[in-house]
């Protein structure tokens, strides 16, 4: 297939309705308002993922997937480009003049938003258009073993000790993620796989209810992104294309230094390596008083511009 045609079918297949759900709650928010009602609207949404979509298809995956060696790459690969973007950034918002001027609290938003992706809710999408049906497994086995360990240890440092200062406040991290439904749900697939208890019937049902989860939390982000002061400011592009293209390139150099021949897991790691910034990374803001303004200004610009880059990754042939 043709990079043309190939980028095309990207575009109908994964572009096209991704789009759709974000325009359709940027739409949905501007005619609400950006008061208290939206704000409910877009808690709740994001409980009903948290509690129900999200857990349900983190358990169908993990009942019918067995772990190998190779399935771990992903989370390897891509956490080796989290913290390299971390030290990217913490470089040009701490020692360089491009954080001159701003606020501690402001430099820990990008720099969280700069590190992690969009990982299930974008590449899960877009893995399964590369590498086709049962692709998400290696979306879902990154959250849980790189993004979420990774998110509630490095990340609450970076929010708490570089951002807020917070010296005092010491987050009951381990009690906050055992609380966490998607955590139990994954255990619980797994435990059903490996003790020969799965039953068929049940995955697929809970496969069929977390198919609600990516067009529900799209909505969400349409709904997140500050549309109507989605000014460029230059500290945030740069966190956005250090998000886009850093990660990506410098994995694809240890892929290559690897191997000829790239697994298609590795390959993989590449998809999740290029996806804009995650959604948690304005929960995390609000949550530890830092700049939530700006993760919310780095989430938008993200997501836009990853239109561009994820095609321009394509052309370099990362994907193929």
């Amino acid at each position: 297939m043709t990079l043309g045609s190939n980028l095309l079918g990207l575009m109908v297949q994964v572009m096209l309705p991704l789009s759709l759900l974000v325009a359709a709650g940027g739409w949905w928010a501007t005619r609400m308002g950006e008061g208290h009602d939206a704000g409910v609207l877009r808690a709740q949404l994001n409980r009903l993922v948290l509690y129900l979509f999200y857990p349900a298809i983190l358990f169908a995956v993990a009942a019918s997937t067995p772990i190998s060696f190779e399935l771990l790459t992903v989370p390897l690969l891509v956490g080796i480009g989290t913290l390299a973007n971390g030290a990217l950034l913490y470089v040009l918002l701490w020692k360089t003049r491009l954080g001159a001027g701003l606020h501690d609290t402001t430099r820990a938003s990008l720099m969280l938003g700069g590190m992690f992706g969009n990982t299930f809710n974008v590449g899960a999408p877009v893995l399964e258009f590369f590498f086709g049906a049962g692709a998400m497994r290696y979306a879902i086995f990154n959250d849980m073993f790189m993004t979420m360990p990774v998110v509630w240890t490095l990340g609450v440092w970076i929010a708490t000790r570089l951002g807020s200062h917070a010296d005092g406040e010491r987050p009951d991290v381990l009690r906050t993620v055992l609380m966490m439904p998607p955590i139990w749900a994954f255990a619980l697939g797994l435990g059903a796989q490996y003790s020969g208890l799965a039953y068929p019937p049940l995955i697929e049902a809970a496969r069929f209810i977390g198919q609600a989860a990516i067009p529900v939390i799209m909505f969400v982000l349409g709904m997140t992104i500050p549309w109507r002061r989605l000014v460029p400011r230059t500290e945030v592009l740069v966190a956005a294309s250090v998000k886009l293209l850093v990660a990506p390139l410098l994995i694809w150099a240890i892929v290559l230094l690897w191997s000829d021949a790239p697994t298609e897991a590795q390959r993989a790691s590449l998809v999740e390596c290029a996806t804009p910034t995650f959604m948690t990374s304005l929960l995390l803001a609000e949550r530890f008083k830092i700049d939530a303004a700006a993760s919310a200004l780095l989430i938008g610009w993200s997501t836009l511009l990853f239109w561009l880059s994820l095609p321009l990754l394509m052309a370099l042939g990362l994907f193929g």
